[in-house]
Order: C-alpha cells, then structure tokens, then sequence
C-alpha cells in the first residue's frame, strides 16, 4: 500500500484514494500523480491553480511594460523606415484591394 502523508504516487494508487486525495488537496496539500515513475499531473486547488495563473499573467505584463517603456526611452530614427517608392505601392495594393469590393 501507500502511505497518504506523501505527496507522489501512482495513477494507480491514487485510483483507490480518491476520496482521501480529495480530502488532503482540500486541506492544502498538493498531490503529484506518476506513471512509470515520471510525473503525469498534479492535482491542486482550484484556488491554487487560479493564483499560479494570474501570477504568470502579471508577470507578462510586467514584461510588456518593460518593454513598452525602453521603447519610449528610445528616439525614433530620423531615416525614413521605408523609402516613399514602397510607400506608393502599398498604398496602390491597398486602393486595388478596395476597388475590387
């Protein structure tokens, strides 16, 4: 048997656990299930789950503010980003597009 203190166990050994896994991933504690010995899922709060999400989404957004920031800091080059020839033709590309509707 297993003993339910520890948090890995088999698939198999969680199959005829549920409910005390249940009992003890309510109490806080996180239970990691393996199949053939390497970890397959981990079962967790839905409260759990839900802070590790946002926090991963806060820090995704502290990177695009990072980034949005050193862009403001940076000065645009006074070079043109595209020569006025392109520039025609893609305003010509996006008249025909038009037209044809």
């Amino acid at each position: 048997m297993y003993n339910l203190l520890m948090s890995t166990m088999t698939v198999s050994e969680a199959r005829a656990a549920l409910p005390e896994i249940v009992n003890r991933v309510a109490e806080g504690e996180e239970v990691t299930l393996t199949r053939h010995g390497l970890p397959v899922a981990v079962i967790v709060r839905p409260d759990t789950l839900r802070s590790r999400r946002a926090d991963t989404a806060m820090a995704g957004a502290a990177t695009v503010r990072e980034i949005e920031s050193s862009g403001r800091r940076k000065s645009l080059s006074d070079a043109p980003a595209m020569t006025g020839k392109r520039a025609d033709a893609l305003v010509a590309e996006v008249r025909a597009v038009r037209s044809r509707r």
